[in-house]
């Protein structure tokens, strides 16, 4: 029997060997614990040496081009993030940069080296390492937002110039489904069966034990067995930091949701960014962006653009604030439901990204001078910093604190214990 120790609402359940296609979800919140795959190994690693030469082409060719008036600009992925740096807004370039090359590139060749010598029969348990890493950047990988983030832009440049589509744009969007599928299709278990404990451990907590869980390999581990092996809340398999609940949750997620309070209206009171145009000059903020495209008659990328960089982050915050006065007044209210709030904020914060991309990108392509430029503004800062503080703060939160009040024992360390939906 596996043991499973709910992340969301701390709930220990134990459950039979899982058939390839199952599902272990949570018997109280629905969360998902845990995804049989078939065949995990071969699928995986098949797509991510397709993911790895996808990303060579994406990086190495032209991605797209901008002509106007025979003038012609070529980009790569990486011309915007070296465009934002010599216009100064190197906080932007980093986080373009991050989210968009360095962390894909990362997880594919992760999982690359992690991979290969599991399938040669010659996994190591020093692989663990790299394969902890991966977990850790899977939030941070965003290029199918950087995708919408490609329309949103095309569309406005249409009455501008002509755009064409480089070798690069289409290995780019192969590239997001192949990633999306290898991710969806790997089995974490696969990695973390072959590693050996640190120290002999006892696994099985006794009844009424204080049992913690590791978020990055699953293991679950009594309190006091780690005390009686001298492991001092360190995971015995992947060495990851085991805590009941995580260290000043509450302090942190106030302190990121004030900041993000703070730079949200100027992120939407500032322009984001300024066109010039045969020597006129127009700035545009958030909202001026969304009335273009409605202008336009492009009404879904508007309502995408309006909900992504808009509402979500607003939308988000609401919902942050919300989770923390009802954790701080001990409210027992439908704990399942605000464990699904928690979820959507989760879920739905990379998305603000779009407007981020779509000023990379159109500062990359329109560097023509006087003809045509386009200069990134203080909105665009404020407006990163929103999305990436949000984001932290959907981190810091620990969801286990929604259900201390309505069931007392998780608060204690007692555990009950049910049974698993299958399915």
């Amino acid at each position: 029997m596996a043991v499973y120790l709910c992340p969301e609402c701390d709930l220990l359940q134990n459950a039979p060997p899982l058939a390839a296609g199952s599902v272990v979800r949570c018997a109280r919140c629905s969360f998902t614990l845990h995804r049989a795959r078939a065949n995990s190994l071969d699928h995986t690693l098949a797509l991510t040496l397709a993911g790895l030469v996808l990303f060579v082409i994406a990086n190495s060719f032209p991605f797209l081009s901008f002509q106007m008036q025979g003038q012609i600009t070529e980009t790569t992925l990486s011309t915007g993030v070296f465009s934002l740096i010599e216009q100064g807004k190197w906080e932007v370039a980093l986080v373009v940069l991050f989210t968009s090359i360095l962390a894909p590139g990362l997880q594919l060749a992760l999982l690359v080296s992690v991979l290969l010598p599991l399938k040669a029969g010659r996994f190591s348990p020093w692989l663990a390492q790299p394969f902890r890493l991966f977990r850790h950047l899977l939030p941070w990988g965003m290029m199918d937002v950087f995708l919408i983030g490609i329309l949103v832009s095309v569309v406005k440049l249409t009455d501008m110039a002509t755009i064409v589509a480089g070798v690069s744009l289409f290995a780019f969007v192969v590239l997001i489904f192949v990633l999306a599928a290898a991710q969806s299709l790997l089995d974490p278990e696969l990695v973390w069966s072959r590693v050996p404990l640190k120290a002999p451990v006892r696994l099985t907590p006794k009844a009424g034990e204080l049992a913690l869980g590791c978020e990055t390999c699953e293991q679950v581990v009594p309190s006091r067995a780690l005390q009686e092996a001298g492991l001092t809340d360190a995971c015995p398999r992947c060495g990851s930091a085991l805590h009941h609940r995580k260290p000043r949750s509450l302090q942190r997620t106030w302190a990121l949701v004030i900041a993000a309070l703070m730079f949200y209206i100027p992120a939407n009171v500032f322009p984001i960014m300024t066109v010039t145009s045969l020597g006129s000059e127009q700035s545009d903020t958030i909202l001026s962006g969304v009335l273009f495209l409605l202008h336009h008659d492009m009404w879904p990328l508007a309502l995408v653009v309006f909900v992504a960089s808009i509402f979500v982050p607003l939308l988000k915050l609401l919902i942050l604030l919300f989770l923390l006065v009802s954790v701080q007044l001990r409210s027992r209210w439908r704990p399942v439901d605000r464990t699904r709030l928690y979820r959507i904020t989760e879920a739905i914060g990379r998305w603000s990204m779009v407007d981020v991309y779509v000023v990379t990108i159109l500062v990359a392509l329109v560097h023509l001078g006087n003809l045509a430029s386009i200069q990134a503004e203080a909105g665009a800062v404020f407006f990163c910093a929103v999305v990436i503080i949000t984001i932290f703060a959907a981190m810091s939160f620990d969801p286990r604190l929604i259900w201390d009040a309505s069931t007392p024992e998780c608060a204690s360390g007692m555990q009950p214990s049910g049974p698993l939906v299958r399915g």
